[in-house]
Formats: structure tokens, sequence, C-alpha cells
């Protein structure tokens, strides 16, 4: 059973709580043989550094609350439409289908982007039988753009300032996820090792700032 997808309730401790167990839930099914190098991997250079999560940085102010309807990244080619996840029948951060290879989540849990607060967008990187929408994720650079359309019929654009990869175990949820002052964005992957019996051991992690209102 899904959550709820309605815009009140949310809060920065109420993802918190729960996103602990994304990587878990992205991480089953794992890939097969056309699996070859593997989706790309950050670089250690594009971690966030601790100075830019928490300087101010200009630009629009916090939007009203209006779902996302789709997820564009130009520097990697991402094109998706968005739908609503929230938690599953095991308390899990529910996904979107692993058949539907260009679709992606927005967790319900959170804020909607643009919102002040943290919002979040999940994706598979991969399926048994291929890549999925977030296969070229941790391929984007520092300065490049997220935009996500929205329903109230705005565009919130989002500047990446920071890739990296997490491990699975010990998630580093308070940090990654905890809201701030301006409207923010975090993409998330599976990432890191992989191997056959236990999947993907990390997860990448795109954080964004919101920059741009069209």
């Amino acid at each position: 059973m899904h959550g709820s997808s309605g815009l009140s309730g949310r809060g920065a401790w109420g993802v918190v709580a729960v996103v602990l167990l994304v990587g878990v839930h992205l991480v089953r099914g794992g890939t097969e043989e056309w699996r070859a190098g593997g989706p790309p991997q950050p670089l250690a250079a594009a971690a966030p550094q601790r100075a830019a999560a928490l300087a101010p940085a200009p630009g629009p102010g916090a939007l009203r609350a209006s779902r996302p309807t789709r997820v564009r990244v130009p520097g990697v080619r991402i094109d998706a439409p968005v739908t609503p996840v929230g938690l599953d029948t095991e308390g899990w951060i529910d996904t979107p289908p692993a058949h539907e290879t260009n679709l992606a989540g927005w967790f319900t849990g959170a804020v909607t982007p643009g919102e002040k607060g943290t919002a979040v967008v999940v994706g598979h990187v991969d399926t048994p039988e291929g890549p999925s929408v977030f296969y070229e994720l941790g391929a984007l650079a520092k300065g490049q753009r997220v935009e996500i359309a929205r329903q109230d019929g705005r565009t919130a654009v989002f500047s990446v300032y920071g890739i990296e990869v997490v491990p699975k175990e010990g998630f580093p949820a308070e940090r990654i996820y905890q809201g701030g002052a301006h409207p923010e964005l975090r993409l998330l992957t599976c990432g890191g090792g992989f191997s056959r019996q236990k999947g993907y051991d990390g997860n990448v992690v795109v954080s964004a700032r919101l920059v741009e209102v069209r």
C-alpha cells in the first residue's frame, strides 16, 4: 500500500525518519549480463563541500506547494515524467514500477520541489533488462541544472552543488536530507560497488539548490 499523496503533514524530520530505507529498496533486483562497466560514478571532487551546502544562495524565494510532473537534467539527457511515491506495506519508500524505465518518483513525505525544505526525487538506475531513468545521474557535474516542471505550470530550476556516493549501510540521512532556509532538491539512485548477491552497496545522491523559477 502506498503512502498518502497529499501535500500536508510533511517535514524534514519525517523525511529523515524514512529515507534510511530508500537505498535498500532501490537496490532490490540488481542487473544481469548486459551490465559491463556499470553506470557512471561521481568523481571524488564532485562531492558537496560543507561551505557550499551551508552558504545562502542567491535566488528566488520559496514557492507554494505544487506536485512535480516532470524532471529534466539536460546535462545527462534525463527527461522523464514524475509520479508520486509513498511508503509500501513494508515501510520502505516506494519506487516507480521497474518496467517503467523512464519514470521518476517524487517522495510525498517531503516537500514539493521549490518549497522551503528538501524535496526528494528517486529513480531506478537499471533493471535486469538494461539501463533505467537515472542511469546517467552519476555523470553530472557541479553547476549543471535540474529542471522540475510543476502542476501549477511553473518550472523550478536547481543548480547542482554536489554529487556523491554514500553507503547503503549507515546512510547519513540527517546530513543529506535535513532542510535549510532555501529550497533544496535531492536526486537519488543506486550506485557504488555491485554484486549479484546483494546488488549495489550505495546510493548516488545529487544535491541541488533552487536558483530560478520560470
